[in-house]
């Protein structure tokens, strides 16, 4: 079985993405999705993921109530999000998403940010789709298909976990709000109905996911008390590993990150007593004391991660990585058994979620980032499937009780429905 390339990863990354870090490079999901068919007797040349023609476009709404408390994006223009309102039996019923999109961690990139949808909305698409999790189809999102979905720009460039207390006071235009913006957009939600939810779902992918976890348990305070409020981290579990020189690249940027924003106010703080507050950032930490029912989607060689974490940029000055870091399929046997080092610190790190009667997971070992907001990887006839369950069917296993659900994949490269992105190919 072939494994599409979904080449769009790579084709928008210089418009949509300004993130930051000494060395670091982040690629971003694009809308539109180009990628190889995965029927082996089909052509190998890749194609152009056209969307239905019953496929509804959903507009922005920017919220003005926002300069009332100054909740802002870094250019200090107004937040937004995209609202399909809910019908039937899923009237009263809500899932709410967290937009990705990496950190910056200086003004520099901030600043670079600023200029991007990621970090104001005067560059955001007026009109995107809704996919995966975020469909309104039946056969593409069985269980949320009916539920009042929103999907929450990310603009702040901290995981929504800014605060103001932070900014400069030099004359530098950059607005730290994050966490303002995350109270913004609940304010303004609960006053639409989401105060009166019988079920709630927040989710999020890559930073979205990290955000998801941060605010979670704030989440679940917010919904009445006799509320179903799960969340669930699409990509969003970093890890705290060294790279493969023995550096701290991903901790020495998320202290960055945490100290010019001033997240450590948004964080745990029976974690931030206990060590540096950059360490509480990572979801290792934020699971040690999340109350509300969590639900982990990650794949196993994450290729974000791999890219920069494992082997970011500069950390291999000779090149013997560069194919490998870029296409699982390119790595020599060396390199899979780094790669599965990697693999068994991401489980070891997700040990408590294992025991938690409550908790659920989809680990799979697959070489991508998010999937739960793309049809292709959510659910459909192609999706990735753990134990003949689509990542759609775990989750709504777990979110109704329906069965226990803590999928763990076998070690690649044993997963023949696994999307495995290939950087290597042109674009």
């Amino acid at each position: 079985m072939a494994n599409p390339r979904l080449r769009g990863w790579r084709k928008w990354a210089k418009k949509d993405w300004a993130i930051a870090a000494v060395g670091f490079t982040i690629i971003l999901f694009a809308l539109t999705l180009l990628f190889d068919s995965r029927n082996p007797t089909s052509s190998s040349s890749s194609s152009t993921f056209n969307l239905p023609s019953n496929h509804h476009l959903i507009p922005l709404t920017l919220l003005h109530r926002a300069k009332a408390t100054g909740a802002f994006c870094l250019d200090g223009s107004l937040p937004g999000y995209h609202f399909q309102k809910g019908f039937g039996s899923g009237s009263n019923n809500w899932l709410l998403h967290i937009e990705g999109g990496g950190w910056c961690n200086s003004i520099e990139t901030c600043e670079i940010r600023k200029r991007t949808a990621l970090g104001s909305s005067k560059y955001m698409d007026p009109l995107i789709p809704f996919d995966g999790i975020l469909s309104h189809q039946s056969s593409q999102n069985p269980d949320f298909y009916n539920w009042n979905i929103v999907k929450m720009r990310y603009c702040d460039g901290a995981s929504l976990a800014g605060h103001p207390e932070s900014e400069f006071k030099n004359g530098t235009k950059l607005f730290l709000r994050g966490q303002l913006i995350w109270e913004a957009i609940m304010s303004e939600l609960l006053s639409l109905g989401l105060s009166k939810a019988k079920q709630a779902l927040l989710t999020g992918c890559s930073a979205g996911g990290l955000a998801t976890l941060i605010h979670c348990d704030d989440f679940r305070a917010h919904l009445p008390k006799d509320a179903t409020v799960k969340c669930l981290a699409d990509a969003g579990f970093f890890l705290d590993e060294p790279d493969i020189l023995g550096n701290r690249t991903m901790s020495n940027f998320y202290h960055d990150v945490v100290q010019l924003q001033g997240v450590a106010k948004s964080l745990h703080k029976e974690c931030i007593t206990e060590m540096e507050p950059s360490k509480c950032i990572f979801p290792q930490q934020i699971i040690e004391n999340i109350r509300t029912p969590l639900f982990i989607v990650n794949p196993a060689y994450d290729f974000w991660q791999i890219q920069h974490i494992l082997v970011p940029a500069g950390s291999d000055p000779d090149g013997y990585w560069r194919r490998c870091r870029l296409s699982i399929q390119k790595c020599d046997s060396t390199q899979i058994e780094n790669l599965q080092g990697f693999r068994s610190s991401l489980l070891k790190a997700l040990s408590k979620l294992q025991h938690d009667k409550e908790g659920g997971m989809f680990i799979n070992s697959c070489f991508v980032h998010c999937q739960t907001w793309m049809a292709e990887t959510w659910h459909s006839s192609n999706s990735p499937r753990i134990n003949n369950k689509t990542i759609a069917e775990s989750v709504g296993d777990w979110y109704f009780n329906r069965k226990v659900t803590k999928e763990i994949d076998c070690p690649y490269p044993c997963n023949p429905t696994c999307y495995h992105m290939d950087f290597t190919q042109p674009s």
